[in-house]
């Protein structure tokens, strides 16, 4: 029986990954909609799934402090309900989620189990998400992961090529550390999470948390020095770039200062994890190049 993989969040980097690599049927807004529960059973109905992963979220990270309701359906009760909907059926169901679900004080990577301890809204509501979608089907993957960037869609690098283009002085916090993650290399760990799965059956040691981030770790004002000096070689303008600290740029929501991850737990059981962060970085303004170029 050939498998059917739907993964929600349609427009999403990781579904665009997803669909870039594999046969997917992507379920988006607003046929997916987790503002309406109606449209997740539809969506499930439609698709007749052999394994789901869940890749839709409310990612406005400061938004969801005066949008707490609405960050609640999208990361809590919504992926609970999707889960639900799997564990009745019997397949599996990996859910993506995040470092926001800790503080960022430990001063080291941290490990799956250790205690979250989220200080936004959108920490709080993956935290409790997490929980609710085990509850629902415990033999759910969960993967979190951090700083995702791609050549799809809007993030970190996109926004540093095309600001490097437009102005001569860039301003970028400098005391905020994380794993950069290609969104594509993280497809690829799915589709061998998946893989894994077909080859072996199912395993205890299958379910629960894992951490699934880039090798490396850095801060946001050296990941925008390398996409820029990356995209600078391929004849994008070279602005200065000054490092500020996050008191320079006060957000609604606090960030976690230092949201390194582990993804030991995952190279053991699954045997593969995303790769370094510098060569991808390069590999994938090279890809935003081409598109900003082609128009």
């Amino acid at each position: 029986m050939q498998k059917s993989i739907l993964v929600t969040g349609g427009s999403g980097q990781l579904a665009s990954a997803l669909a870039a690599q594999g046969n997917v049927k992507r379920a988006g807004r607003p046929g997916f909609d987790f503002e309406r529960p109606d449209t997740i059973d539809a969506a499930f109905r439609a698709a007749v799934p052999s394994i789901v992963v869940n890749a839709a979220a409310w990612t406005a990270v400061d938004a969801a402090e005066t949008h707490e309701a609405e960050a609640e359906r999208a990361n809590n009760t919504g992926p609970a309900h999707l889960a639900a909907l799997c564990h009745e059926r019997g397949i599996p169901f990996i859910h993506i989620s995040t470092d926001y679900v800790f503080s960022g004080d430990k001063g080291s990577p941290y490990v799956e189990t250790d205690p979250v301890d989220p200080r936004s809204v959108y920490g709080r509501t993956k935290a409790e998400g997490e929980q609710a979608v085990l509850a629902a089907h415990p033999d759910s993957i969960i993967l979190r992961t951090a700083w995702v960037y791609s050549p799809y869609n809007r993030n970190f690098v996109r926004t540093m090529v095309n600001a490097a283009a437009q102005r001569p002085l860039l301003r970028v916090v400098s005391d905020q550390i994380g794993n950069p993650t290609s969104a594509d290399q993280l497809a690829d760990v799915i589709f061998r999470i998946i893989a894994r799965i077909e080859e072996n059956g199912w395993k205890a040691e299958y379910a629960g948390i894992f951490h699934a981030v880039g090798e490396g770790a850095t801060s946001w004002y050296e990941l925008a020095r390398t996409a820029i000096a990356a995209a600078a070689r391929l004849g994008n303008p070279l602005p200065e770039i000054e490092p500020i600290t996050t008191a320079d740029w006060p957000t609604p929501a606090r960030r976690p200062p230092d949201a390194r991850l582990d993804c030991t737990r995952l190279k053991q059981v699954f045997g593969c994890a995303p790769g370094p962060w510098t060569p991808e970085v390069e590999r994938v303004v090279g890809e935003i190049m081409k598109q900003e170029q082609q128009g």
